[in-house]
This record gives C-alpha cells, structure tokens and sequence, in this order.
C-alpha cells in the first residue's frame, strides 16, 4: 500500500468527496482517487451495471434516439398522417 503524500491529502480534503484525479507526467495516463466504499460500491455494481438491459430501459433509449433525431418536432407529425392514411 502506498502512503499519501501532503499534497495527495490536500486534494483529496479539498475535493468534497469528489473524486481526485491524477495523471503520470511521463505516460500521460490518467488515474482516479477515490473513498474505498465508493469503490467497493462501483464493484458490487451499485453504481454500474453491464447486464442486459431490461425492456422499460431499451424504450426509454429508444425514446431518447427518436427525440435526438428530431421525431417529436411538430413537421415530422406529417408522417403520422401517411400511416393513418395507409392503413385505410
């Protein structure tokens, strides 16, 4: 285990829970400080979860994708009119 340095507790005590970040001067990469029952919380899954999506979630993205592609703007209602009138 690696002991904080003063500045590394400054940081952390300035953050306000957020999570601190770091990056190594000669890689460029990026790390992430953080409280270990966030940590432990993100690994049971509390925070993220890589399971099946479940119906109500694929519909609210669907929803989401429609709105985003422009469907609930007033001129695409147009469309809703050919379909009623091919159903006939």
């Amino acid at each position: 285990m690696i002991t904080l340095t003063k500045e590394l507790k400054r940081a952390l005590k300035c953050s306000q829970e957020d999570p601190v970040r770091l990056v190594d001067p000669e890689t460029k990469a990026e790390y992430v400080v953080l409280p270990v029952e966030t940590f432990e919380l993100m690994r049971k899954g509390v925070y993220y979860d890589d399971g099946p999506l479940t119906e109500e979630e694929k519909n609210a993205l669907l929803i989401e994708f429609g709105r985003r592609a422009g469907w609930d703007d007033p001129e695409m209602d147009v469309y809703n009119d050919l379909v009623s009138k091919e159903k006939l």
